[in-house]
């Protein structure tokens, strides 16, 4: 018998293999796809989310909650109705030209994702004008700007005044995050908003599209 908490602890305990067999088995019950992937999966790292805010939950569990959930929902996408697996909305990722990390920007795509929204995760050194060409290209409703380094924090504003001059600017909000950068600089830049941690991270993207 499908146990959605047993499915649920699975994921957040990074039970890749137990994730997979669970989630099999509930669909051979009969369990509906959609149902699994949003009070399950989804539920589930919306747990984590709230762990890693909290400081209860760390990075490299937080990456084995993200991929058991991905493998989880590999096996639910041939099952998901088109309007369960289309995502939400799409967002661009990447971190901004001159900066070279990756790691924190990773994990902040993996969670929101996980979060049930398309990423495009464009990697590193990203330039304003390549942001606003994949902007244009991916149709993207938002767009998170990384950045490590305080020399390269004002590439963030160089992006948004470059979503500014290309028109592009009032149908995509803008998220900034990164060790150095804090919310008074996201008003500054004039960001829509500012994230110190994946778990937050995911959980504002998702509250742009569900607004």
């Amino acid at each position: 018998m499908f146990e959605p908490k047993s499915l649920m602890d699975g994921v957040i305990a990074g039970d890749e293999a137990n994730v997979k067999e669970m989630v099999q088995a509930a669909l051979n019950q009969g369990v509906p796809a959609g149902k699994i992937l949003s009070g399950s999966l989804i539920a589930a790292m919306d747990i984590v989310g709230e762990r890693m805010e909290n400081g209860d939950m760390f990075i490299p569990e937080v990456l084995m909650a993200a991929r058991s959930m991905a493998s989880g929902v590999e096996i639910l996408k041939p099952h998901l109705s088109e309007e369960e697996a289309s995502a939400k909305g799409k967002v661009i990722i990447g971190t901004v030209k001159g900066d070279l990390h990756d790691i924190g920007k990773n994990l902040v795509a993996m969670m929101i994702e996980s979060a049930g929204l398309e990423v495009h995760n464009l990697g590193v050194d990203i330039a304003p004008d390549e942001f606003v060409q994949q902007v244009k290209e991916k149709q993207a409703d938002l767009i998170c700007l990384s950045a490590l380094l305080t020399t390269t924090m004002p590439m963030m504003k160089a992006t948004v005044d470059a979503l500014v001059a290309a028109g592009l600017r009032e149908n995509t909000r803008v998220m900034v995050g990164g060790a150095p950068v804090t919310k008074d600089f996201a008003d500054d830049i004039g960001a829509d908003g500012y994230a110190p941690d994946a778990g937050s991270a995911a959980k504002m993207a998702r509250s742009f599209f569900d607004a």
